[in-house]
Parts: structure tokens; C-alpha cells; sequence
């Protein structure tokens, strides 16, 4: 099949999204708590970055699998999304690999609704697995079909394998979490930083890897950016998230409630100061700000899921850096102000591809934004824009001329999967 038929079955995949729109929202809202809201504008940005294969064929054009025609590539996805998770399935399929898909398992009436789709466009070329994740990827280590395994998970979950993708001498592509830095110099256009930070903080109800978690905000300005962030938190509409007002719903995961839980009453036992929310009904938790977080407190440390912000101030531009760098994930960072912000963005900037590492290298950021909303950043992610980051967030382990290799940095998943 040629590149032009592959992409011609993902239109046809992008059509079915936008008839089934409905449906597609109705099981995010049901199996993820996602909102009308977030669940129905993830459709629309799929469908434009599905038609974004036509660019991506000047350098996709040509490349073939890692194991030669019929060979399949094994994608475990994450829980956190609903149509986006097409782009990751499509990046693979694109260049010539079947495709084994395994959903979270809170995801089934998702998958059950995905593959429905699926079948009639892309019959046994890509399928989909009700595993648990552990028999999916010891199956897939032995499949001699397999050549390569995609995992979207957490990093703890992930590093125990290492050895046994060393002996398998299979490739293994890691997108894991992020505890994103938000920076904020005196200078920056505040309005800009303050609409980025409501959006990509709060979108999901801030169940998403790139959620802004690290919030610095230069000494100078925090009361008042704090005072405005507090005031435009009070708008968000919190509830049902069947409910087309509702901003905010419950999360998914009761693993995540507990972690903020826990964070949250250690951020108050440190000296910290919550100004709004703080409160959790069930797995309702209301958008919540913390004050005068420090990098020691779990908020800082771990990964936040949910729709709490943790907030902190620095003096310096070396301070902000620092503090920005100090942390095991790399993801994704974004800075606003002018150039103070410019020197601290290429301070935190890794390449601009994945390249081999001597170990897992910290204090750089696959992504980093400079006074550039969320929306323009992660355009074209996994199709024409690559992503992942360094750290724990992200790596690739493979097998080349017979010596294993670690690669950290941003990546594609299609470039990845091919030759």
C-alpha cells in the first residue's frame, strides 16, 4: 500500500471522527469524566491534525517498518485522552506498521467505539488488545512480529523492563510524565502568560502530562498575578461533566485524588498557604492555588494530575533556571517575559531531536515555549511536530550494532517505527 492510500484510510479515519462526534464525547464524558467542553474540541483539533499528513509526506514518503512489510508495532496509550489518542495510532500506521492497540482500561467504551471505526478503514492492519498492560508488553517482547513497543505511562511502571528489552534487543519508544515549569519575568505580557496558564492548566481538568504543575512567578508581580489568577479561577464552572458549562469535573484516577490529597496537606504542614479551592468532594476536586510552594513539597516534586496549581516565586533569572532544571521530568516548559525569559528558555531548551545519551540526562526540556500559548507549541504534535522530553519523561532504548543505547529528546513516533 502506498503512502497516498495510508493517508487517504486516516481522512476517511478523520471523517468517521467528525460523524461520530457525538458518540466520541458521550464516551469520553461517561468513561473519563472529560467535558463536553475539552471532549468535544479534542475531536476538532484531531480531525486538522490528521489532514497535516499531507505535510509530513516530504519527509515521510518512502520510509518503510523497522521489520520490512508486515511487520507490527505494539502502542500502549494512557488514559488521559479520547480523539488525540488517533494521532498516535496514525503516526505508526502512516508509515507502512500494523498496529497492535492496547487502551487504558478506563478507557474500554472508548476503544469499544474506536475500533468500531477502525474496522471497516483499516481492517487486520490495525487492531486492538483488552490485555492488562503486563501480558500486552511480555506478549509483545516475545512476538517475533513485533519489532518495536510504544508506551504512554509512567516512568516507575516502565524502567522495570529495561533488562528485558536488552535481551530482546527490541525497541522500546517511553512518553511519560511531566512536571512542566511556568515562568514568569516581570516584563512578560501578562494577559498572554495569565490566558496560557488558565487553558493549559485547567483543560481536562488539568489531567494532561504538559499541564503547566511548577508555577514561578517573579517576586515583583506574584501578589498581583496571583490576585487575577485567583479571581479567573473563581469563573470556572465546577460540576457534572455532562453539563456543556462545566470547565471542571471530577478526574479519573482515585490514585491521583489521593496524591493531591497528600500534597496538599503536606504543601499546608510546610508553610504553604492554599488561596482558592483546597476542597475535594469524592473524586471532585476544586480547582485549587497554592501559595508560597517550596521545591521541596510533593506538589513540586511529583506529578500533579488533577486541577491544582502549586505557585512559587524566584528573584533572579540564574534562580529561576535552577529551580526549573532541579526536577527527575523534562517534558514540556514555557516562559514569558522578554530577554531575561529568551536567555532562560535556551538555558532549559534540549535538541531539537532525540539523540543517543550516556544516562538519562536532567535539567533539559523536550519542548520549551517562549511567550507562546500551549494551542501554538504542541501544534502538529506526533504528525509533523516531534515531541517527548528528557529525564523521566521520555526516552527511547534500542539495540544498534549490537550495543544497547539510550536516546532522550523530542521525537516521532512515525520517524521512530521506520527506516
Amino acid at each position: 500500500m502506498s503512502y497516498e492510500e495510508r493517508f487517504e484510510n486516516i481522512q476517511e479515519l478523520g471523517r468517521s471522527l467528525i460523524r461520530n462526534k457525538e458518540k466520541l464525547v458521550a464516551c469520553a464524558v461517561r468513561d473519563l469524566r472529560f467535558t463536553v467542553k475539552d471532549s468535544a474540541k479534542e475531536v476538532d483539533i484531531t480531525f486538522d491534525r490528521l489532514k497535516m499528513y499531507e505535510q509530513a509526506a516530504a519527509f515521510l514518503k518512502g520510509r518503510r517498518p523497522l521489520g520490512g512489510t508486515g511487520s507490527r508495532v505494539s502502542l500502549m496509550l494512557s488514559y488521559n485522552g479520547s480523539s488525540w489518542l488517533n494521532t498516535a495510532i496514525t503516526s505508526i500506521y502512516i508509515v507502512g506498521n500494523k498496529v497492535s492497540v492496547k487502551f487504558s482500561s478506563k478507557g474500554s467504551d472508548v476503544m469499544g467505539l474506536t475500533e468500531e471505526m477502525y474496522r471497516p478503514i483499516f481492517g487486520d492492519d490495525i487492531t486492538f488488545s483488552r490485555e492488562n498492560g503486563k501480558s500486552f508488553i511480555e506478549r509483545s517482547l516475545k512476538s517475533p512480529e513485533v519489532t518495536s513497543i510504544v508506551v504512554f505511562g509512567f516512568d516507575e511502571n516502565v524502567l522495570p523492563y529495561e533488562e528485558s528489552f536488552m535481551r530482546s534487543g527490541k525497541k522500546l519508544v517511553f512518553e511519560g510524565p511531566g512536571q512542566d515549569p511556568f515562568i514568569v519575568f516581570p516584563d512578560a505580557d501578562l494577559d498572554l502568560a495569565l490566558s496560557d496558564l488558565m487553558t493549559a492548566k485547567f483543560m481536562y481538568s488539568g489531567q494532561t502530562c504538559t499541564a503547566p504543575k511548577r508555577i514561578f512567578i517573579h517576586r515583583s508581580i506574584y501578589e498581583n498575578f496571583l490576585e487575577r489568577f485567583v479571581e479567573r479561577i473563581g469563573q470556572l464552572v465546577v460540576g457534572d461533566p455532562a453539563d456543556e458549562a462545566v470547565d471542571i469535573a471530577p478526574v479519573v484516577s482515585d490514585l491521583a485524588v489521593q496524591r493531591i490529597r497528600r500534597q496538599l496537606e503536606d504543601a499546608c504542614a510546610g508553610g504553604a498557604r492554599i488561596l482558592a479551592g483546597g476542597k475535594i468532594e469524592g473524586s471532585l476536586i476544586h480547582p485549587t492555588v497554592v501559595k508560597d510552594a517550596t521545591d521541596d513539597m510533593l506538589g513540586m516534586k511529583e506529578e500533579v494530575f488533577g486541577p491544582v496549581a502549586f505557585t512559587t516565586s524566584f528573584e533572579t533569572e540564574e534562580e529561576a533556571i535552577r529551580r526549573a532544571k532541579s526536577h527527575k521530568y523534562g517534558l514540556r516548559a514555557a516562559v514569558f517575559g522578554g530577554d531575561a525569559a529568551k536567555r532562560t528558555a535556551g538555558a532549559l531548551k534540549g535538541e531539537d531531536y532525540c539523540h543517543s545519551v550516556e544516562g538519562y540526562t536532567f535539567g533539559k526540556f523536550g519542548t520549551v515555549a517562549l511567550n507562546q500559548p500551549r494551542s501554538e507549541s504542541w501544534k502538529g504534535a506526533f504528525v509533523t511536530k516531534a515531541v517527548g522530553g528528557y529525564g523521566y519523561s521520555g526516552w527511547i532504548w534500542d539495540t544498534a550494532e549490537g550495543r544497547f543505547r539510550i536516546q532522550q529528546g523530542p521525537k516521532l513516533l512515525s520517524v521512530e517505527t521506520s527506516v
